[in-house]
């Protein structure tokens, strides 16, 4: 896939990466909505929370499993955080790539846009 998170998993495009491992990457959001607002996302390129499915499913748990690390990591895991997935352009999702948002370091509001 030629979209901009395959590239930043082949490290053809620089990230200020927090976590990787066989299936999964962590990285700074390049335009930050809070103190804390780091992407996780699948290496395997899935578009949306809408290509999930029985044979890939186990891919959702690793990603709320590093959000959880991450968060401790980070040091917002007791005051709160936020955990994001737009799907689709009426979601809010601009880039075709399923991942996470994962924001704390300040109060959220509700509702969020």
């Amino acid at each position: 896939m030629d979209c901009i998170f395959c590239k930043i998993v082949r490290k053809e495009v620089p990230a200020a990466v927090v976590y990787e491992d066989n299936d999964i990457l962590a990285f700074k959001d390049i335009n930050p909505q809070a103190p804390i607002h780091l992407l996780i996302i699948p290496k395997q390129h899935l578009t949306s929370i809408m290509d999930i499915d029985d044979s890939n499913g186990d891919i959702v748990k690793k990603i709320l499993l590093v959000a959880k690390n991450l968060a401790r990591k980070n040091n917002i895991d007791n005051k709160g955080f936020r955990l994001v997935v737009n799907t689709g352009n009426d979601g809010g999702q601009t880039v075709h790539h399923l991942h996470f948002h994962l924001l704390g370091g300040r109060f959220m509001t509700w509702p969020p846009g």
